[in-house]
């Protein structure tokens, strides 16, 4: 039986920046703030929090303050994936040595390899170090597909300890749960569908909503996994406007702005993701 990472909610970090680059005081602030909601993990580094922009170094000094600060109050998987197997498996090394709890791998973008190409990327990653790896599966913006047979492979490498699935094709959790066996960790990549996901058997979620509204997540997906389907669907529909605003465009180009209008500036996206139009702007501000 696979160990889960987490059950329940795992925020993505955005990264704050300034003009220096990481602005720490900032990222502080919105630690703080997920460690008094009582998130389960945080992801350092991965999609929301800009990796595709970030040094190398840069990204090892965000997940190394993010595994001090966070002294174990929350699981902290760091984003080590890439379209270079090599510098994967090496990242992986690195946040493994900076005391990271997993890793999420998404898949090669760009590369578009094949379905063999993406069997012997991730057995090379899982040969670099012990920590569990989540599987990342976001077709949309690296279209590359997991498909469900290639995830089974996967699931039996000692390692791999669950996927991250954006798809957002909710009836996946159930053919995946079919062929990589029902104690197979899923956990839901998209935040309109958190409830449908786990319903169907999916542990939790990996948020982008959780980075502004950390404690209506997790009380979301707590309900969920008690079972208490209608009280965690009312909580979904409350969401939903949010949640629709936040994926009105580009992520994060939304939430930041959404941060920064509820007085937790994480400063810019860097390009080329550019500020938020004025419409977006004062829609999240009508919102909050």
């Amino acid at each position: 039986m696979k160990q889960p990472i987490f059950r329940g909610t795992c925020t993505a970090l955005v990264t704050p920046f300034d003009s220096y680059g990481i602005d720490f005081a900032a990222l502080d602030r919105l630690l703080e703030r997920q460690l008094e909601a009582g998130v389960e993990a945080l992801v350092a580094g991965g999609t929301t929090g800009e990796a595709a922009t970030l040094e190398r170094a840069e990204l090892l000094a965000l997940i190394a303050h993010c595994v001090r600060f966070c002294d174990g109050k929350a699981k902290i998987i760091a984003g080590t994936g890439g379209n270079d197997t090599r510098a994967a498996a090496e990242t992986a090394k690195a946040a493994a040595a900076l005391g990271a709890d997993a890793l999420l791998c998404v898949t090669p973008y760009y590369n578009r390899c094949t379905q063999e190409g993406l069997l012997a990327h991730y057995e090379t990653v899982t040969e670099a170090t012990k920590l569990p790896i989540l599987l990342y599966n976001v077709p949309s913006r690296t279209n590359v597909r997991i498909e469900p047979e290639t995830c089974a492979a996967l699931s039996k490498l000692d390692t791999v300890a669950g996927i991250k699935e954006a798809d957002p094709d909710v009836g996946r959790v159930l053919t995946l749960h079919a062929l990589c066996g029902p104690d197979f960790p899923i956990y839901c990549g998209c935040d309109d569908r958190i409830l449908p996901f786990m319903v169907c058997g999916a542990l939790g979620v990996v948020s982008v909503l959780s980075n502004l509204r950390p404690k209506e997540v997790k009380s979301l997906t707590d309900a969920a996994l008690r079972g208490e389907y209608a009280r965690a669907l009312s909580l979904q529909q409350e969401q939903q406007p949010m949640i629709e605003a936040l994926f009105s465009t580009v992520n994060p180009i939304p939430i930041k702005a959404a941060l920064a209008l509820s007085g937790l500036d994480c400063g810019p996206c860097r390009l080329p993701l550019t500020p938020p139009g004025l419409e977006l702007t004062e829609r999240l501000r009508e919102l909050l």
